[in-house]
Parts: structure tokens; C-alpha cells; sequence
């Protein structure tokens, strides 16, 4: 019934889309359940942040090769659930995620694609997210709650195995050294995101600070 979705609707539907045969899922592997172990690759779902994880897989990186799966939202439609599970409204969200976004669960784990054998693919779905209302609770959004995300189908994908890869998100045009604000401009994100970016290729040795611009800090590729 949709009133009894969860969070662990995402995480299973995006385990069964990926799996293919001979795929084991939920496998104990060095003290630790494994989503899907496919001969020597451990693979990952993360629907949420990825700092509850940044444990698991640096010690499984060890002894194994590891892909982290994380789905972003590229279409949303929020839909408003009675509390016996009866649609009450649907409507498309605004909003639209692009691969650009994972840079915002990156800055908890922002140098693990530089470790061997890690891999990050990044889904972008289209998906239905249920709301229940509970009075006292996400006052921002009137009292209703997120009680589940149900997938539809994945709409793009993409695999990165190294912090190039992850820089060649960063735009051919973009003005060199450049400030945040260049950046937000550049892809058109929010300050913040273009701020976490920027903070995640600087940890894996892809840019550099160069100077400064009034009270901004420049940035630069760094080269070799």
C-alpha cells in the first residue's frame, strides 16, 4: 500500500533495477551486509548522505573493490497521502537535480574517489516522493513530512573512477582563476552548491586557490 512506503522503498527498487544475474544481494562481507556483491565487486545504494558510510567503505577499500550507487532526482512529483494511505494531491516539483548535485553528499567523503577501487555512479531518476501530515513536524513545509520516495524509472547515469572524472564536470567556459560566484553563474546552481564543488576538487588536488578578488577568493585547475 502506498500509505506504508519508506525510505527503504528507493533502496530496493534501485537494488532490483540494477542487479543483473548472478548478482547476490544483502551478502556479509568483513563484518558488514553488502547490498549487491557481484563476483569481486561490492556495489552500494545510497539513497541518503554519504557521511554514515564513510567508515564501511574505507574499510572495505582494504581488500575490495567497492561502487557507490546514488540516485538524484531529476523529476520529482510530490504527492500528499491521507493518514489511511489515500492519494490527497499530486503535483510536479519545480525543482530539478543534475548530476552537479552529488558535489553537496561529496564534501563528507570528498577525497575516497582518489582510493583504489572506488567507484561512484550517480542514477538520475524520476521518482514519486510521498508526504504524510504530522502536526509540530517540518514546519517549513506545514507539517508534512517525507515518508517515502518510490522510484519510476532511471532517466541517465554516469560512472566516475577518478577525481578527473569528477572535474570534468566543470564548464570549458568557465573564466580561469574564477571565483564561486563565477561558478554559480557558469552552471546556474546556488551559491552553496558551486561552494561545495569548489571545496571537494580542492581536497582531491584539482583546483587551487590563486588570489584574490576584492573579498573573493580565485580558484584555478591546477595543472599535471
Amino acid at each position: 500500500m502506498i500509505g506504508t512506503l519508506n525510505e527503504g522503498s528507493l533502496h530496493a527498487q534501485l537494488k532490483q533495477w540494477y542487479a543483473v544475474e548472478g548478482d547476490q544481494m544483502e551478502q556479509p562481507v568483513d563484518g558488514y551486509v553488502i547490498d549487491l556483491v557481484r563476483g569481486d565487486l561490492l556495489v552500494e545504494v545510497q539513497t541518503g548522505g554519504f557521511a554514515p558510510l564513510r567508515k564501511k567503505l574505507t574499510n572495505l577499500l582494504e581488500s575490495h573493490t567497492v561502487r557507490l550507487l546514488a540516485p538524484i532526482a531529476r523529476d520529482r512529483r510530490i504527492v500528499r497521502l491521507s493518514d489511511g494511505g489515500e492519494i490527497l494531491s499530486a503535483r510536479r516539483s519545480p525543482k530539478h537535480g543534475r548530476f552537479e548535485d552529488v558535489f553537496a553528499r561529496l564534501v563528507s567523503i570528498p577525497t575516497l574517489i582518489n582510493e583504489d577501487g572506488f567507484e561512484l555512479e550517480v542514477v538520475l531518476t524520476i521518482e514519486d516522493e510521498y508526504r504524510t501530515h504530522q502536526p509540530g513536524k517540518a514546519w517549513r513545509r506545514g507539517g508534512w513530512v517525507v515518508a517515502g520516495r518510490s522510484l519510476e524509472r532511471v532517466a541517465e547515469k554516469k560512472l566516475f573512477a577518478s577525481a578527473q572524472d569528477l572535474a570534468a564536470m566543470l564548464p570549458t567556459d568557465l573564466p580561469e582563476p574564477f571565483t564561486t560566484t563565477d561558478l554559480a553563474a557558469s552552471i546556474r546552481c546556488s551559491l552553496r552548491l558551486a561552494q561545495q564543488i569548489v571545496f571537494c576538487l580542492r581536497k582531491l588536488d584539482v583546483l587551487m586557490m590563486s588570489g584574490k578578488s576584492g573579498n573573493s577568493i580565485e580558484y584555478q585547475r591546477r595543472l599535471g
